[in-house]
C-alpha cells in the first residue's frame, strides 16, 4: 500500500524439542516459520527449553516444578515430539505433555492425511491429491482424564478402573476449527 509501511511484530515462541525425531525436524520447522515471518512481516522470538526424555534422566523430572509458569510468559508452544524406550510412557505424557495441553487447553491434536504415490495403502486406488483430510484426535479427555483408580491393590483380586469423559467443548462444539 503506498505511504503506509508494514509494522512488524514479534512473537515470542516458547520451544520444547522433544525425543527424537522432535529433535530433528523442529529446527527445520523453526527455519521454516522464521521464513514465513520474513514474507509476512513479523519475527518469531525463540526460546529453547531441554525438558524431554534426556532431560527427565539427568534430572529425575520432565520438567521443573516452575515449567508451567514458565510457559506462560510466551505467545506460544513449539512442542516436537516425546517420548524415549528407556523412559516410561506414563512419565512423558503426565510429566510434561498432559500438564501442558491441559493448561493451555490444547485439546485437539490436528493431523493432515494426504495419499501420496508409491505408498501401499487401502487408498492405493486414489490418486494424490484425491485424499486431503485431516485427523483431530481430542488430547485432554477421554483416556488421558485420569478419572479412575485402583481397587485390592497388592492382592490377586487387584482391579484397575479407567474411566473417559469427554464434555461438549471438548468435542469440538462450540469450537471453531479452521484449517
Amino acid at each position: 500500500m503506498k505511504g503506509k509501511t508494514k509494522k512488524s511484530s514479534t512473537h515470542r515462541i516458547a520451544v520444547i524439542m522433544g525425543d527424537g525425531i522432535g529433535k530433528e525436524v523442529g529446527p527445520e520447522g523453526m527455519r521454516v516459520l522464521d521464513a514465513v515471518g520474513r514474507r509476512f512481516g513479523f519475527k518469531l522470538d525463540w526460546e529453547l527449553f531441554p525438558w524431554s526424555c534426556d532431560y527427565y534422566l539427568k534430572t529425575g523430572v520432565m520438567m521443573p516444578p516452575d515449567g508451567l509458569a514458565r510457559l506462560r510468559a510466551f505467545d506460544a508452544i513449539y512442542l516436537g515430539a516425546v517420548g524415549d524406550p528407556k523412559v516410561p510412557d506414563h512419565v512423558s505424557v503426565w510429566g510434561l505433555l498432559l500438564p501442558i495441553r491441559k493448561e493451555f487447553n490444547q485439546y485437539v491434536n490436528l493431523r493432515p492425511a494426504r495419499n501420496m504415490r508409491g505408498v501401499e495403502t487401502p487408498l492405493r486406488d486414489r490418486e494424490p491429491g484425491e485424499i486431503d483430510f485431516y485427523v483431530v484426535r481430542e488430547n485432554n479427555e477421554g483416556e488421558y482424564s485420569n478419572v479412575g483408580g485402583t481397587v485390592y491393590t497388592g492382592t490377586d483380586r487387584e482391579i484397575v478402573v479407567q474411566e473417559s469423559h469427554l464434555h461438549t467443548p471438548g468435542c469440538g462444539k462450540g469450537h471453531a476449527l479452521r484449517v
